[in-house]
């Protein structure tokens, strides 16, 4: 049987040779294109694995404290204001035009110094009046009590007689009080401040003139709150200090708490008393007091910079002996300054990273430079101080 009878066309079922050529060289780019972009994967994840490595392997660069224990004492802190012992804005209790300055600005004075006079205008004469209708009725009771002694006259009018002296004398007190309500006296001795008014000024009842301070010693009253009120003792001792004397403590004692806690805020007033012979403290000053709260106690410190705040627990790196660092869980206590008490997770001796730790994880290892350290002050002050 030959191939027409068959029916087998070899011309139509074998490629022709001018068609394989091209179909090779195209399967060959593709090939290569393929190898090319294989490889350069491979060679980016080599390169991405080799700078991971050493991201992972170099030295991270932190500063470190070495953990301490310190004396500890807890403090009760509050803002205060200073006030005298006596104080006030003096005036007059009448109007008129003021007569004569007694005083000058600054001055200490003596209780009951005059210091104010207003005109008295009439006020002397109806005294002198009333003063003599009083010695003429002492002077007819007189008289009329020889003349009942001897019945001349009737009990009437001699009780008479005792009831028109006795309201003259009253009519006199009243004009001696009228007159006194024209006079500024010194209350109590104190330190008096700058006058405000002057000569040949009019005044009307009640304006202040000056005031009056008495400022040794000197009081700080400042509020806690109502359960620190247990910690509280009369006497104990308080320390306060003022921005106009940066650096400097002023010691007190607890005179006074009230006796009643403010329903509004739930604080409870405290008052001390602070010498104050160089008349550095002023009424009117606020004041930062601190009362010591218990005994001391020794705890080991840390700058509050060193510490990790999570909600699921507070943390610190510290570093072993081959530079790696370790994460620690701790317990905290109590806040002093840029410092916080450590109940637990770091011992004495341990070198704890205080900057730095947001590159770090448990076996990281580190280089320490301590060039420049965070702030550790049990009391520190503001910068503008």
């Amino acid at each position: 049987m030959n191939a027409i009878e068959s029916g087998y066309d070899g011309a139509k079922m074998a490629p022709p040779r001018a068609m394989i050529k091209p179909m090779i060289i195209v399967i060959v780019i593709v090939a290569l294109v393929l190898g090319l972009i294989f490889g350069w994967h491979l060679f980016i994840g080599k390169m991405i694995g080799k700078a991971m490595s050493g991201m992972a392997t170099a030295p991270q660069t932190v500063s470190t404290t070495v953990a301490a224990e310190t004396s500890w004492q807890a403090h009760i802190e509050a803002l205060g204001t200073v006030r005298a012992v006596r104080g006030a804005d003096l005036a007059p209790q009448a109007s008129g035009v003021v007569d004569t300055l007694h005083m000058d600005s600054g001055t200490d004075v003596s209780a009951g110094t005059v210091l104010l006079t207003l005109k008295p205008n009439d006020d002397p004469a109806k005294l002198a009046q009333l003063q003599a209708q009083a010695e003429l009725a002492a002077i007819t009771l007189k008289r009329d009590r020889d003349q009942l002694a001897a019945e001349a006259i009737s009990q009437a009018t001699v009780d008479a007689d005792e009831a028109t002296l006795k309201s003259d004398r009253a009519q006199v007190a009243a004009q001696e009080a009228l007159i006194a309500e024209k006079t500024v006296r010194a209350p109590f001795s104190g330190t008096l401040g700058i006058r405000q008014v002057d000569e040949g000024q009019y005044l009307a009842a009640g304006t202040t003139v000056v005031t009056l301070q008495a400022l040794d010693p000197i009081f700080v009253d400042f509020y806690v709150p109502q359960q620190s009120l247990s910690q509280l003792k009369a006497h104990s001792s308080v320390t306060a200090g003022i921005d106009a004397y940066p650096g400097v403590k002023f010691t007190g004692v607890i005179t006074s708490i009230n006796s009643k806690v403010d329903a509004t805020s739930r604080n409870v007033q405290v008052r001390a008393s602070f010498d104050n012979k160089d008349r550095r403290l002023v009424p009117g000053m606020y004041a930062n007091v601190s009362v010591a709260n218990g005994p001391a106690n020794d705890f080991i410190t840390l700058p509050q910079s060193a510490i990790t705040y999570n909600p699921y627990g507070d943390t610190v790196f510290v570093v072993q002996p081959d530079a790696t660092v370790q994460q620690r869980f701790i317990k905290l206590g109590d806040t002093r300054g840029d410092q916080v008490a450590v109940l637990s997770g770091v011992a004495k001796g341990d070198v704890v990273v205080t900057a730095g730790q947001m590159k770090l994880r448990s076996g990281v290892h580190v280089t320490v430079n301590n060039t420049v350290q965070p702030a550790d002050s049990a009391n520190p002050t503001l910068p503008n101080e």
